[in-house]
């Protein structure tokens, strides 16, 4: 074995938080670009460039979001099962609004109708806002507590419905994720086009930023009042993993245990407003470059501050907090782990470096002439 077993948790609790991350920075911008796509372009051409900008790697950046799936199954099963039982209409939703994104950036300019490509428009700012406030609605949720159970046999029942999750707490939670990635694409954006393009991107960027800074802002202190979750005793984190043997309590503004045990973590909060400015006054000196990579550590700063403020919890229950599942207890076995973490180690590297080539190799403006002499070969 190449770990112990304590180890390869907080290393596979670590490694799905990275899958996250490059789905948000990369995946999640092409997102955010879908939502501004009738904000920032006003006639067909201007849409087309917006449009152009991630023609070429909006496939590619769906492979974080697949590999983050699928780390998920295999390091952490009872959540997945639990995931995919209580969010299960949630999922849908969202597996079928992302449907419009492959067949709105494909067969959008294929018809030279008016109607036709702005029902795709529609389609394309659906197929990306919808997943983008679901999956920020279902993080909300963890912090409130999902009503399932498990039973002796392992078996995951779950009590609680699709509305229930959309509580206010919840919708915060989906406006902050669908805000600081329109922010990330507008920096994208401005940086990606040229002329009216860029100046609308570069402004539609920055009320996002305002906007998201005012909301995690209110999200973060919501949470300090929350009831939250604390492990007061478990078995050997070597051991095998039972969900079922451990203790936790539960006590408001248990959240932010982490950030009081541990004072280095309140690095990521800070980290993600600090970014969120710099992004503002790099994006008004129409420096892109800085705001875009300000808004990609912005991001990496929301979901660790996500992150740390849940650990070791991965899902709460609410009905039966004892059955809460964590890092520790959560998992595949021991060999699974160490499997997979050779695999890990071969192909993240991989999906890192052919990603990196491909948008070295197509970085450029994308300005409206260009796309309106080269009408059949762009999206």
């Amino acid at each position: 074995m190449i770990f112990d077993y304590e180890t390869l948790k907080m290393l596979w609790w670590l490694i799905i938080g990275v899958l996250l991350i490059g789905f948000a920075i990369t995946d999640g911008m092409d997102m955010g670009v879908a939502m501004l796509l009738r904000l920032v372009g006003k006639t067909d051409s201007e849409r087309r460039t917006v449009i152009n900008t991630i023609g070429p790697h909006w496939d590619g950046n769906q492979v974080w979001f697949i590999t983050a799936g699928g780390a998920l199954f295999a390091a952490w099963p009872m959540v997945y099962a639990a995931a995919f039982s209580g969010f299960y209409f949630a999922m849908m939703l969202v597996l079928f609004a992302l449907f419009f994104r492959p067949l709105g950036f494909d067969y959008r300019s294929k018809v030279d109708s008016k109607r036709w490509r702005n029902n795709w428009d529609w389609g394309l700012l659906a197929g990306s806002a919808i997943p983008a406030l679901v999956f920020g609605v279902a993080f909300g949720n963890l912090f409130l507590g999902v009503p399932f159970n498990i039973d002796n046999l392992m078996r995951v029942s779950y009590q609680g419905s699709f509305f229930g999750l959309l509580n206010p707490f919840g919708l915060l939670a989906g406006l902050v994720s669908i805000t600081m990635l329109v922010a990330h694409a507008g920096m994208w954006l401005q940086l990606r086009t040229a002329s009216v393009v860029a100046e609308r991107s570069g402004q539609y960027g920055r009320y996002s930023l305002i906007v998201f800074i005012v909301l995690f802002a209110a999200a973060g202190f919501w949470v300090a009042n929350l009831t939250g979750y604390q492990v007061v005793s478990m078995a050997d984190t070597q051991s095998h993993a039972d969900p079922l043997a451990k203790v936790v309590t539960t006590a408001q503004g248990a959240w932010l245990s982490n950030y009081n045990t541990r004072p280095w973590t309140m690095t990521f909060p800070i980290l993600a407003f600090a970014m969120a400015l710099s992004a503002l006054v790099f994006s008004k000196l129409n420096k892109p470059a800085l705001g875009l990579i300000s808004t990609s550590l912005m991001l990496i700063g929301v979901i660790m501050t996500a992150g740390v403020s849940l650990f070791p919890f991965i899902m709460p229950s609410s009905n039966n907090p004892n059955i809460s599942l964590t890092i520790w207890d959560a998992v595949s076995s021991h060999k699974t782990l160490n499997i997979m973490f050779v695999a890990v180690c071969i192909f993240v590297p991989l999906i890192l470096s052919y990603t990196t080539w491909c948008y070295v190799k197509m970085w450029r403006r994308v300005t409206v002439e260009e796309i309106e002499n080269n009408t059949h070969g762009s999206y």
